[in-house]
Formats: structure tokens, C-alpha cells, sequence
């Protein structure tokens, strides 16, 4: 037998994690009971009952373990605007998008809390977090640049991608310190405060 698969035998009482949202999981569990920093990647292909190959055919390190199956999520954002139809409003459609890429099962509130207290609260993960806000915006600001009829990187769209962030991390915030807080409800109030900068009359 390969060396791989003796290493990628279940432990026992529990089976191999094998997808994305599994693997996440497991891991969100291990960093909140032993710390981000205190947990390795053998720590958790070993509890996974997976091999490191295995592992890193998922996950490019242990920082995108956090992030679940992000990638998927933004080009799930991305079709979602490209359908937009051309007469909804810029502000709306960015309300109604951000709004639907941050509905998850009820079964994933409780790890999805776990991951977005790590996000914004481990050093480690903020400095990698940055890569990911980015491609993020930029799905935004691409949709932006294409109703103001300007490139992407133009202060106009790059701004409102930014807004866009930024009132999404601040209901976050809001989320995680309030137990009984709607996700949902707060990135909607956010979206009414900040109408205005994001253009509100332009189609």
C-alpha cells in the first residue's frame, strides 16, 4: 500500500473529510478550540484522516481554510450581476448582490460566525484577508465600471467597491458582537445609510 493512502486512512470514529465545506469545518473547529496559530496543517490532516497532498489539492494553505469555497462564492456573485437587467439601479443591484452572497443555510450560521470572528480578529489572517477583499471589490468594481461606461480601475467604480466592503465589514462587525443580530437586516440598513455614496439615482 502507498504511502498516501496508509497516511489517508480514516482515524477512527470519524470519516475522512472529503470536499471544501468539510474540510473547512473541521479545521474552524480546531482553530477556535486550539488557536489559529497553535493549529497546523498536520494537526489537521491527521484529524481530517486525509494526507497533506490531499489536503492541498482543496486548500492552497492553512489561511484559505477559513474562506470555505470563496472562489465558488464570487463567481456565484459575478453570474448574479452579469444577469442583472440594465434598468435596476446601480445601488440596488450592488444591495441585492452583496445581500444574496451573504445568505448561507441556517446549518452554516454557526461556523460562518466562527470564520468571520477569525477573519477579522487573527493578525495572521487579516494580512492574508486582504487578497481575498481584493478580488472581491474587484467583481464590484467591474460591474460598476460597466454602468458608469468607465474602466475598472477608475476612482468611481474602485471607490464604490470599496464602499461596498466596507459597509459589509461594518455589519459584520455588528453581526459578531450581537447574538441576536440579522446578517441580512444590518448589510441592508448599511446599504440605506450609504445610498448616496453609492449612487442611488444612476441606472
Amino acid at each position: 500500500m502507498a504511502l498516501e493512502d496508509q497516511r489517508e486512512r480514516p482515524r477512527i470514529g470519524r470519516a475522512p473529510a472529503t470536499s471544501h465545506g468539510e474540510l473547512s469545518h473541521l479545521a474552524l473547529e480546531m482553530f477556535f478550540k486550539r488557536g489559529f496559530d497553535e493549529t497546523t496543517v498536520d494537526d489537521i490532516v491527521r484529524e481530517a484522516g486525509i494526507g497533506r497532498r490531499t489536503f492541498f489539492r482543496y486548500f492552497p494553505s492553512k489561511n484559505d481554510l477559513p474562506w470555505g469555497d470563496f472562489d465558488r462564492l464570487l463567481d456565484g456573485m459575478r453570474e448574479h450581476l452579469d444577469a442583472v437587467p440594465e434598468d435596476v439601479p446601480l445601488a440596488a443591484a450592488l444591495r441585492r448582490a452583496v445581500i444574496e452572497f451573504n445568505r448561507f443555510p441556517a446549518d452554516e450560521h454557526p461556523y460562518h460566525r466562527e470564520r468571520m470572528w477569525l477573519l477579522l480578529n487573527v493578525p495572521t489572517l487579516m494580512a492574508h484577508s486582504t487578497l481575498r477583499y481584493e478580488s472581491w471589490r474587484q467583481v464590484v468594481a467591474e460591474f460598476a465600471a460597466r454602468r458608469l461606461g468607465q474602466p475598472a480601475n477608475a476612482l468611481a467604480p474602485q471607490s464604490i467597491a470599496w464602499a461596498c466592503l466596507g459597509l459589509s465589514l461594518a455589519a459584520y462587525e455588528q453581526w459578531l458582537a450581537r447574538e441576536d443580530a440579522d446578517l441580512l437586516a444590518l448589510l441592508d440598513e448599511g446599504f440605506e445609510a450609504t445610498a448616496d455614496v453609492l449612487g442611488a439615482d444612476r441606472a
